[in-house]
């Protein structure tokens, strides 16, 4: 009997030579091998493909069919050796209206159209609180986080709350649909479903979407840099819990509190971000996003007990799961480089925002990849030959080894000039061919 359409399975990914050759390209010189040559990759592309073109960023996060697009044709143009994932830039306003999320701001809403999308933070957890968070993370997210950065979410919190009996209560066949009745007929709940519902159809398109712009791009011969983002406990918390502003506060007035909270969400955080890579697929790479991480937000001590040991242990556990964790720093990590000696050799690639190139390659010339870091300046308002000059002084410092992948200090700046942006490829074939 002939499968339906639905049963027939699509053919597996046959990659090119063209792909083989970069996927080959980037691994080498992440594990401290030398490739054929630098590769040369953007860790973000923030919105510079649409704003040559002279879309706004408005449109660039509404239209995502023709964002997606033009992402894949900036690929092409630049030739990198692998393409950058559209999320960071396209957080499109619609799903989030629908949650009625309080935690973004979007262009051509609550900001001028050419502004990029504003992160609102804020404490959304309270320094008395920390015992609750601590007590049950689950419990503390669905109850009190979800209703105070979504308004939709609010009716479930409610319900939640406001029964005096556990779900235990629904675990036989005579109770569960009085519980699930109650819980799903409560003030709110009706509105809240229909906005699930428009949000489960939207998030179905918006998926397919992202897939089929994956699929193509890989198809035309470029491998996907990394697969998945996970935040290290600190980050975790002075982003999304505390704000920077409390969890620095919380370092003087709680330590022991905010110590408890970091070693309760690590194993979290470790689990999600292995479970989370397994399932994306064969790309293994896997970022690992510091806002907080360097050493301009707090001492050298509070360092070394607030931060540096769970980020320690996120990577270490990133590792032994068969992944390679790429941290990325924002701001100057020079620092820190003797911390980041304690890693495995050719197990981690480092992303670097501000740093001196001449201790890192000292430092860690034979530990660990350098990716990055032509100055977001230089990109913007330089010549062509000085951002060549620039990629040459990158390639002449760290590529003895092949160590090291070209970019700009935070991948590719919106305002780049796209002939400085092409300098990097021209550079790179110049003077980075082994």
């Amino acid at each position: 009997m002939p499968k339906s359409k639905q049963e027939k399975q699509e053919p597996a990914f046959s990659p090119s030579q063209e792909y083989l050759a970069r996927e080959k390209r980037i691994n080498d010189a992440m594990n401290l091998r030398k490739p054929d040559r630098v590769p040369v990759i953007p860790l973000y592309l923030n919105y510079y493909p649409t704003r040559t073109l002279g879309i706004s960023n408005k449109d660039a996060i509404i239209y995502s069919d023709k964002t997606l697009k033009i992402i894949a044709e900036t690929t092409v143009k630049h030739n990198w050796d692998a393409f950058t994932g559209p999320l960071g830039m396209l957080i499109e306003e619609y799903p989030l209206q629908l949650l009625g999320i309080r935690q973004i701001k979007f262009p051509g809403i609550e900001l001028p159209e050419e502004k990029p999308y504003k992160w609102v933070e804020d404490e959304y957890m309270m320094q008395d609180e920390y015992d609750e968070f601590i007590d049950d993370p689950n419990g503390f997210v669905v109850k009190k986080l979800w209703p105070r950065i979504a308004k939709t979410l609010t009716p479930v919190s409610q319900s939640i709350l406001d029964k005096p009996f556990s779900f235990l209560y629904g675990a036989n066949a005579f109770t569960l649909p009085f519980l699930a009745g109650e819980f799903l007929s409560s003030e709110g709940m009706i509105q809240s479903l229909k906005n699930f519902i428009a949000l489960a159809e939207y998030h179905q398109k918006s998926k397919s979407k992202i897939i089929a712009y994956i699929e193509e791009i890989k198809k035309l011969g470029f491998p996907n840099h990394t697969t998945g983002m996970v935040y290290p406990a600190f980050d975790w918390i002075s982003t999304n819990l505390r704000g920077l502003r409390g969890a620095l506060i919380d370092m003087y007035q709680v330590p022991d509190k905010l110590i408890s909270a970091l070693k309760i969400l690590t194993p979290h955080i470790i689990k999600n971000a292995i479970t989370d890579a397994h399932i994306r697929g064969d790309c293994k790479r896997v970022i690992v996003r510091m806002h907080h991480g360097v050493a301009e937000f707090m001492e050298h001590d509070q360092y070394m007990k607030f931060y540096w040991p769970y980020l320690k242990d996120l990577l270490i556990h990133l590792i032994d799961a068969g992944l390679m964790p790429i941290p990325v720093f924002e701001g100057d990590s020079t620092p820190v480089l003797n911390l980041l000696k304690e890693l495995p050799p050719g197990k981690v690639t480092v992303h670097f925002d501000k740093v001196d190139r001449k201790k890192a390659k000292e430092i860690l010339g034979d530990v660990m990849c350098f990716w990055g870091n032509v100055p977001e300046k230089l990109l913007c308002e330089g010549t062509v030959q000085q951002v060549k000059d620039d990629v040459k002084e990158l390639i002449d410092t760290f590529g003895d080894n092949g160590g090291i992948i070209i970019d700009g200090a935070m991948g590719i700046p919106a305002r780049a000039k796209p002939e400085n942006v092409q300098a990097l490829t021209d550079a790179v074939h110049e003077y980075g061919v082994y």
